[in-house]
């Protein structure tokens, strides 16, 4: 059974709202996770509990619960000379990287004459998800 501390392997799909899927690992190496060192979404992981192998469940998450909402703040005006040229259209997505060395995305919102509106929020932000789940081991 799932408690916290305990090794689990799980198989999931994600979905938008719309019934989307945007991502998966199914047929592939399950995520393996230690419950309760924050490797997911406190929500899920709390759904997760109790749960034994071979269970599978859909877990449901609110914005808030799984990328937050979409911030306003988040939005920066920038000179357009600041995105290269290849990325001046409304959508593109561009990844800049972190003093960690992750590839943060920031997508372009609006182009004006002279200047962008980038978007720096998660591109998941004000996204309700949707998990299915399956409980493959637990140790």
């Amino acid at each position: 059974m799932i408690e916290k501390g305990k090794k689990v392997a799980v198989e999931y799909t994600v979905f938008l709202a719309d019934g989307t899927q945007i991502d998966s690992n199914v047929g592939e190496e399950p995520l393996v996770l230690v419950l309760g060192s924050h490797q997911v979404f406190p929500a899920l992981e709390e759904a997760l509990l109790g749960l034994h192998p071979g269970d599978e469940k859909q877990i449901h998450l609110l914005p808030e619960q799984a990328y937050g909402p979409v911030v306003q703040e988040a939005f920066k005006e920038v000179d357009l000379e600041a995105v290269p040229d290849s990325f001046r259209y409304v959508g593109a997505v561009l990844g800049i990287q972190d003093p960690a060395g992750g590839v943060f995305p920031i997508r372009v919102h609006q182009i004006n004459e002279n200047k962008a509106v980038l978007d720096f929020n998660h591109p998941l932000a004000g996204q309700s998800l949707r998990f299915d789940m399956k409980v493959i081991e637990v140790r």
